[in-house]
């Protein structure tokens, strides 16, 4: 049997440690943190700038959004159906939308989940791992507006 303490160990000539920078967020000066709220606006945001996006969150998300908006001196809520994890370099991305009718929803998927990736890589410098699309509704434009100010009023022939 072989006596192996008779080797020489392999040491190292320098005990330093370089200081660990994996991107911008973290450098020799500092960190950077960038809460989750800041990720989901800016992923709300993007999402709403896709054409084919006609609303984004869910049934119950929109209805607390449009009654938020009828508040005075309220502003709008850009992360309405988006939600985040963030963690020191990378963020994942769950959208909830509602598409407009006659669009592709993979070519929709698609030009959202490209939007997002970019503005938030952009933005903060989180490397995007996912983003999840969720499409539960599509909207039917057939023509009608809460706003007929400026219509006759239409009378009913007996």
């Amino acid at each position: 049997m072989a006596d192996t303490s008779s080797k020489p160990a392999t040491t190292s000539t320098s005990t330093e440690v370089a200081p660990k920078t994996d991107g911008p967020l973290v450098t020799e000066q500092g960190r950077t943190t960038i809460a989750d709220t800041v990720v989901s606006k800016i992923a709300g945001i993007a999402t709403r700038e896709v054409s084919g996006v006609y609303a984004v969150g869910g049934g119950a998300a929109r209805a607390v959004g449009a009654l938020r908006e009828r508040i005075p001196g309220s502003s709008t809520n850009h992360s309405q159906g988006v939600s985040v994890e963030v963690g020191e370099r990378q963020a994942a991305v769950d959208v909830q939308l509602v598409a407009e009718y006659g669009v592709s929803i993979a070519d929709l998927s698609a030009g959202v989940r490209r939007n997002v990736i970019s503005a938030v890589e952009r933005m903060t410098g989180l490397q995007v791992t996912e983003v999840n699309i969720t499409v539960n509704d599509v909207n039917l434009d057939d023509g009608s507006d809460d706003d007929h100010e400026d219509e006759a009023p239409q009378t009913r022939v007996q």
